[in-house]
């Protein structure tokens, strides 16, 4: 999860506390570009189900961060999050490879279904 705002970090731990606790999901937090592309790049890369970000962010913008990700990993689903859901910026996020665009306020109920329809995809 890529998001300037800490406030972001709190209320996914917040919503998906259960989950977490459980172990079904883990959740890695950066709060710009770099940061992420550090976290994705580093030694210790981690195993991703999906890469959430926020597109308006100081720096490097989401879509920056997402035509970087695709680049370096094409096949990671990246789902763009952002306050500002209209038309042209879900058309310019998913021509440049985002999976789905979710608007602020996130709908968590929706975000845990699709989640658990990935990880239903990847089991063998």
């Amino acid at each position: 999860m890529v998001d300037d705002e800490p406030d972001a970090e709190v209320l996914f731990r917040q919503n998906f506390r259960r989950e977490i606790r459980k172990g079904v999901y883990e959740f890695l937090f950066a709060q710009s570009g770099a940061q992420a592309l550090e976290i994705l790049g580093g030694e210790d890369a981690p195993s991703l189900l999906l890469l959430l970000s926020d597109i308006n962010m100081p720096g490097m913008t989401g879509i920056e961060l997402l035509e970087q990700v695709k680049q370096d990993m094409p096949d990671l689903p990246v789902f763009m999050i952002t306050a500002y859901g209209d038309e042209s910026t879900a058309c310019s996020a998913k021509a440049k490879g985002a999976r789905d665009l979710l608007t602020k306020p996130v709908d968590f109920a929706r975000l845990k279904d699709v989640l658990a329809e990935m990880a239903t995809d990847l089991e063998p």
